[in-house]
């Protein structure tokens, strides 16, 4: 199931936002974590992941300065959340130019006509068994197989990081290279003190017999 959904941009602007589901005794402690999380995705961040709790998950799509959010039942799968948010960011970004929901002077909740499509849209994908949305799920041409999946106490208490797994691979890819040269001038020095004196004392040996028999 899926309890609320948000349009935020990244300097915590709330754009819109979704009639809550009243059922969810701790949605109001889940929007502040939310708001906390908001507060960390960057432009470099990874632009979908999914970030667990004990009986939720938070999804969210990033794309041009704006964060999609869905707050979902834990069972609810993660591909389908992400499918949602992608069909609700294809439309609004259809819906509104970049100038005007990315303007300085917008007050909060100023798309406030836009919640009307997304509870009708929720209402389809609500179901994770219907028809529709299992056929959803094995859509190849959604391309959010991949998904960055987090711990919400990882990422708020622990340090943890939004940033790309890309980046996060290039940089581990660097990191090793740096150690493997290491490495090997490491054992370069290991070499030069073990057999270094032995390497001299062979040279010099050999200076003295070619001076001697020339």
């Amino acid at each position: 199931m899926i309890y609320t959904t948000q349009i935020v941009r990244l300097d915590g602007l709330i754009l819109v936002a979704s009639v809550d589901d009243a059922q969810v005794q701790e949605l109001g402690e889940l929007k502040q974590q939310i708001r906390q999380v908001v507060k960390r995705i960057t432009p470099s961040s990874e632009p979908r992941a999914s970030i667990e709790s004990n009986k939720y998950t938070m999804h969210y799509v990033l794309n041009d300065s704006l964060c999609y959010i869905a707050l979902t039942e834990h069972a609810y799968p993660k591909k389908l959340a992400l499918t949602y948010l992608e069909d609700i960011r294809a439309e609004f970004q259809t819906s509104y130019p970049s100038t005007t929901y990315l303007s300085p002077t917008l007050r909060p909740y100023q798309f406030a006509e836009f919640e009307r499509y997304m509870d009708r849209t929720k209402k389809t994908y609500q179901d994770s068994r219907a028809t529709d949305n299992l056929s959803r799920l094995n859509d190849e041409l959604k391309d959010v197989t991949q998904v960055m999946t987090k711990n919400i106490e990882d990422l708020l208490y622990r340090g943890d990081s939004l940033e790309k797994m890309g980046d996060m691979s290039s940089r581990l890819r660097e990191d090793s290279a740096k150690y493997k040269r290491a490495a090997v001038r490491i054992n370069w020095e290991l070499l030069l003190k073990q057999y270094g004196p032995f390497g001299a004392l062979g040279l010099v040996i050999l200076i003295l017999l070619v001076w001697r028999f020339w």
